[in-house]
């Protein structure tokens, strides 16, 4: 677009113009949408809505995703995102900047227009890698996350054992086959174990194998994860969990590249990325005993933490239409708009199983429910019980005599919430000084 210098006093104050309201309610039909000079929307049109799957009470007043923020540079440029029906979208964006009486930018407007047509997925395998939303299967537009898809590209370069820290449901074993996928390991096997899933005898015969004759029932030579995922990559999901005879033959297997399968006496030696994953912080299992130090150094050369959801909530109504439209497939029902107060209710839940809870809540509406309308009746109980809405209060943490650095991290986190940030009113949640809280803010990061 060009620059329109006659515009600029009709734009000059967005907050309190009808006459902009009532233009910019003409052009609702055309993916457009509007931004102050600090990049926060002010309008988003209905087409953009059904365009991108975000509605307008969910980006109005907020500050714009990396890809849609305008500047004279961005004009021309070829977006791909993912629409509501899953798709992936070539888009090129037009922008009109609007400058004020001084000649100071005072917003724009951004209109999206189709320069291809829509890419299924699984059609072109590289556009998973170039979307800022679809990483490899891991869908997001949030900050946060790019970062960590920096990170996995940056470590599957290398050789280095990979640590992904996160809850229950964040996307883990993603992370893992990412990692694979931009390796040079990628033609080769990915396996994947829960070290959880089973007792200590199975779990050591199912990594490390077993020679025929080994234990009751060992009728044959078998061949564990470790030697089948040779020259490839190796997932070892809940590795806090590994019980501590084991973790001494897992770390010579990272030392030595071999081990000696059970019952065995010649070892086998092997080429195996490893990256493992836990929702537990191994250096407090270290603290407790149950994990060796030396092993924990050697799964974490880099480490990654998945941020939860409710800590990126602009991926909520993203994955909610990635879902539907992965449902939408297999012909029960065919969901092409979500009710506005059960979109609310969504939007406002703490999903504390992260992804895979978001997952199983569409699955839920797509059994229970009918019609092309996802509505509040067709969600899971819980979004439906009452809730109060006053925050509830923290327990000093000098009233706990024990407390783990994880715990304290979540209280404080959760205490600089509910105080907006300031320092003051988050300590006396806490039961702490302000000194205190400074330095342990910094301690984690917060």
């Amino acid at each position: 677009m060009k620059q329109i210098p006659a515009f600029s006093p009709l734009l000059a104050h967005f907050d309190h113009n009808e006459l902009l309201a009532s233009l910019l309610a003409l052009v609702a039909g055309s993916p457009v949408y509007c931004v102050d000079k600090r990049q926060h929307i002010l309008y988003w049109s209905e087409a953009m809505a059904h365009l991108t799957g975000l509605p307008a009470c969910d980006v109005v007043a907020k500050r714009c995703a990396p890809e849609y923020a305008l500047s004279n540079e961005e004009d021309g440029q070829v977006l791909s995102l993912i629409n509501k029906d899953g798709q992936t979208v070539c888009l090129k964006k037009s922008v009109q900047m609007v400058y004020d009486q001084y000649g100071a930018v005072s917003g724009g407007l951004g209109l999206l227009s189709a320069c291809g047509q829509a890419l299924a997925k699984e059609a072109v395998p590289s556009i998973q890698k170039t979307t800022k939303q679809n990483f490899y299967g891991i869908i997001s537009r949030s900050p946060a996350m790019q970062a960590v898809f920096q990170i996995i590209e940056n470590a599957a370069e290398t050789t280095a054992t990979v640590l992904v820290r996160g809850e229950s449901g964040a996307g883990k074993e993603l992370v893992a086959r990412a990692i694979h996928q931009l390796s040079a390991r990628r033609n080769a096997p990915f396996l994947a174990i829960n070290c959880a899933a089973l007792s200590s005898s199975l779990l050591e015969s199912e990594l490390f194998g077993h020679v025929r004759g080994a234990f009751t029932g060992a009728v044959k030579d078998h061949h564990g994860m470790f030697q089948r995922a040779h020259g490839g990559t190796l997932f070892l999901d809940e590795v806090a969990e590994l019980p501590l005879d084991l973790q001494a033959k897992l770390l010579r297997v990272i030392q030595e590249r071999n081990f000696i399968p059970v019952g065995g006496d010649r070892s086998v030696s092997v080429d195996v990325r490893l990256v493992a994953a836990s929702h537990r912080s191994l250096r407090e299992q270290v603290k407790k005993g149950e994990f060796r130090e030396d092993l924990m150094y050697r799964l974490r050369v880099v480490p990654i933490f998945l941020p939860p959801l409710r800590e990126r909530r602009e991926d909520i109504s993203l994955l909610l239409w990635h879902f539907i439209q992965v449902h939408n497939g297999e012909n029960l029902r065919k969901i092409d708009k979500i009710d506005p107060l059960a979109m609310r209710l969504l939007l406002d839940y703490a999903w504390p199983g992260n992804v895979r809870e978001l997952h199983n809540v569409i699955e839920y509406a797509f059994a229970v429910g009918r019609g092309s309308i996802l509505k509040v009746a067709e969600l899971p109980p819980e979004f439906r019980e009452p809730t109060s809405t006053e925050p509830q209060a923290l327990t000093p943490l000098t009233n706990k005599l024990r407390l783990s650095a994880e715990e304290e991290a979540i209280a404080i986190r959760q205490a600089l919430q509910q105080s907006n940030g300031s320092l003051g009113h988050a300590g006396d949640l806490l039961g702490m000084s302000r000194a205190t809280l400074w330095r342990k803010r910094k301690r984690y990061g917060l």
